[in-house]
């Protein structure tokens, strides 16, 4: 890695790849600091502990959530209706996809956290927020926001146990179908 890098987004970095690759507590802080190419003092210069570590991990993949979905709305044409709108919820996941795909980054880290913990709790807003914003994208037609949200994030676990993405892509397609889109 290059020392032009700050050393704050190269443990990020590293313990991002890392996190998703293998587990947030599978994921030793020594092997972070390694394939940082820092010294274990800079990576507590940059992160009290290992918690704060796993909360910017999180928010980091929150926000490049948020960027994905942002760039996808702004790509949908003048006049683009609610349905549109809702895909562009399930766009901004599919073009999220790693590979090799270990099914959505938050549920992942979140599954590992003991009840009570504000990385789960992290995650449980995100999730809201994205019920919220097909929420936004149909308007009052009553539950099928949720019934999308359901929709879409029983494809990633499952897509997640599976190590593919194609339940992804078929609950995308359910989900044009239920919305009347192409």
């Amino acid at each position: 890695m290059s020392d032009r890098i700050p050393a704050r987004a190269r443990i990020l970095d590293a313990a991002s790849e890392r996190f998703y690759a293998r587990g947030v507590a599978a994921t030793g802080i020594d092997v972070i600091i390694a394939d940082a190419g820092v010294a274990k003092m800079s990576l507590y210069n940059n992160f009290a502990s290992k918690a704060e570590l796993v909360s910017a991990y999180l928010e980091r993949r929150h926000q490049e959530f948020r960027e994905r979905h942002r760039r996808r709305v702004e790509a949908l044409p003048a006049g683009a209706g609610p349905g549109a709108r809702a895909l562009a919820v399930f766009d901004a996941y599919l073009d999220g996809i790693d590979d090799p795909f270990r099914g959505c980054g938050l549920l992942n880290a979140a599954g590992e956290l003991p009840s009570g913990d504000p990385g789960r709790e992290a995650v449980a807003r995100h999730k809201a927020e994205v019920e919220d914003l097909l929420r936004e994208a149909l308007g009052p037609r009553d539950g099928l926001a949720e019934h999308l949200s359901l929709l879409l994030e029983g494809a990633m676990v499952r897509a997640g146990l599976e190590g593919d993405a194609d339940r992804v892509h078929r609950a995308r397609r359910l989900a044009a179908d239920l919305l009347g889109e192409d």
